[in-house]
């Protein structure tokens, strides 16, 4: 049997902060234009007006940086305060892709983790097996410059 790829990655970034200053900056969509080479802006919608469960905003997205430019959906899924904020991108019918970031503290700071993890359907997987690779790459590469950023906000 073929074993496929894993269809998500993570990096994780030390940070000399308590968790409840690192969550404040992964948990304010609004603020990860300032972090992210990849989505400069996102607002709440549909009524949200902050980080909770089930509440929805958009993100301002150029791919890989340079292009095509587009707003992507997103829906909170995990809200754990000063531990894990997860969302879905995709719509109310069909995820593409979970984001999300988990704390822990860790030698009187938090490490930091951003994790993404795509929905194992066929047209995913196969979009994986054969751009994988370089999607990976160049998610590994936002992540790290992600947390690299917000670290140098909460330090």
């Amino acid at each position: 049997m073929v074993k496929l790829p894993s269809l998500g990655d993570e990096v994780s970034v030390w940070m000399d902060a308590p968790p409840a200053e690192v969550w404040d900056l992964v948990s304010d969509v609004t603020r990860i234009g300032e972090f992210s080479p990849e989505t400069f802006e996102a607002r709440w919608t549909r009524g949200s007006t902050g980080p909770e469960v089930g509440a929805y905003f958009k993100g301002h997205v150029k791919r890989n940086g340079v292009g095509p430019t587009y707003w992507s959906g997103c829906r909170v899924t995990a809200c754990e305060p000063e531990r894990v904020f997860e969302f879905s991108v995709g719509t109310d019918a069909i995820t593409v892709n979970n984001w999300g970031y988990r704390l822990e503290p860790q030698d009187g700071g938090t490490l930091v983790t951003e994790y993404f993890r795509l929905d194992p359907n066929l047209p995913t997987r196969l979009y994986w097996l054969v751009l994988g690779p370089l999607r990976r790459r160049t998610n590994r590469r936002g992540m790290r410059t992600t947390l690299e950023r917000m670290k140098a906000v909460v330090e």
